[in-house]
């Protein structure tokens, strides 16, 4: 592709695959001299074949954003408010596990900040991919909305409605449930009518639950994130599972057919279409200005379980400014079994970097590498 000036990328993504054990990564970038698009490794261990441009990828925790711009979508046409109670469009389904559904808004769902608990972690959904053998037995399984709003009340709040971010996949989860419940149409319905058409991502869906096929070409996925064998998912917290995890060396596993219904969103899209959609929701290119503003009204995730040196706005992040010197990056970005996906972007839409690697992410500082190289945004700055 065109554009110049990207050296130091493509060298980070050979570092990637030679010092980080990532079979394959590959890298859009759209700046003032057009695109440039690099790749590193392969999209097939057993073939070698190598990664290429038009990708179908899962986008994992991504996917949030796209739930944050449809509510704000519904928001600005006077059908909700992000301030309304939970239970005023779901009376009820927050009234378990000590959670109260008239305090619980809809800005604290897509906010991370509810009190819910880190229901990424929950035991009965890690339990089923706990180790190699359970992955192998269960991965097929489909969980549906209801088994979703289920798992989100089953351990106790962590913290009163909006005291601290946690991160919680699960307010994405009801937030989802409330788009059904105020529209009358599906989930991917008006994520297609809010976001997919008005930005023209040809090739972005939301999968559904059963599916673990691609539209497009596709690289195979790979995991070695595990846990070890006799841990107990249930003593996992979102400070000791690093240590949990089974010891480095293993041969991957190719976790490529797999069902994500349970990832918030469970969004497929390419490079290219990812770029396309950090431009507008980092820009204020989708919603009008009132919504972009609360879309990027953020707060810390320090302590709340997530990716550290950030800011969170409803379903975006922000590199915190305090460690860049000043300096604005937002993006998205998400990780499981056998991906990683990240996009990055400057809120005047002059610079934008998509990258995605075929195993989960293996250190948060391949994402700070590329901003500094692409963005010129240093961390520590």
């Amino acid at each position: 592709m065109t554009g110049k000036g990207h050296d130091k990328t493509q060298r980070l993504l050979e570092w990637a695959v030679a010092e980080l054990e990532i079979p394959g990564i590959v890298a859009e970038v759209k700046d003032a001299d057009g695109t440039w698009f690099g790749t590193a490794g392969v999209a097939d261990l057993t073939t070698g074949a190598r990664r290429g441009p038009g990708e179908s990828l899962p986008v994992g925790s991504a996917g949030k954003a796209f739930t944050a711009a449809a509510i704000l979508t519904l928001e600005a046409e006077g059908r909700l408010d992000i301030e309304d109670p939970v239970n005023r469009w779901l009376p009820g389904v927050l009234d378990a596990g000590g959670y109260d559904g008239d305090r619980i808004t809809i800005r604290h769902l897509l906010s991370n900040t509810g009190g819910l608990f880190a229901t990424g972690l929950a035991p009965e959904l890690v339990a089923g991919y706990a180790n190699r053998s359970r992955f192998a037995e269960h991965r097929f399984d489909v969980w549906t909305l209801e088994d979703l709003l289920q798992l989100t009340v089953s351990q106790p709040p962590v913290g009163q409605p909006g005291e601290r971010f946690v991160y919680a996949n699960g307010g994405f989860s009801i937030a989802h449930a409330i788009i059904e419940k105020v529209t009358g149409n599906t989930y991917a319905g008006e994520v297609e009518r809010t976001v997919i058409r008005p930005l023209g991502l040809t090739a972005t869906y939301v999968r559904p639950g059963g599916d673990t096929g691609y539209r497009g070409p596709y690289p195979r996925a790979y995991s070695t994130q595990f846990y070890k064998d006799g841990v107990d998912p249930a003593a996992v917290t979102p400070e000791n599972w690093e240590s949990m995890m089974e010891e480095p060396g293993l041969e991957p596993l190719d976790v490529t057919e797999f069902d994500t219904s349970w990832e918030p969103g469970n969004i497929v899209s390419t490079t290219g279409d990812m770029i396309r959609f950090i431009d507008a929701v980092a820009g204020g290119g989708l919603l009008p200005p009132a919504q972009h503003r609360k879309m990027w009204t953020t707060v810390s995730t320090e302590g709340g379980g997530w990716l550290p040196h950030t800011r969170y706005g409803l379903g975006l992040f922000e590199l915190d400014k305090a460690m860049t010197g000043g300096r604005t990056a937002r993006g998205v970005a998400g990780s499981y079994w056998g991906h990683m996906f990240c996009a990055l972007g400057t809120p005047d839409g002059e610079h934008t970097v998509a990258f995605h690697t075929n195993t989960e992410v293996k250190s948060w500082d391949l994402l700070f590498k590329i901003a500094e190289a692409e963005l010129g945004v240093t961390i520590g700055a």
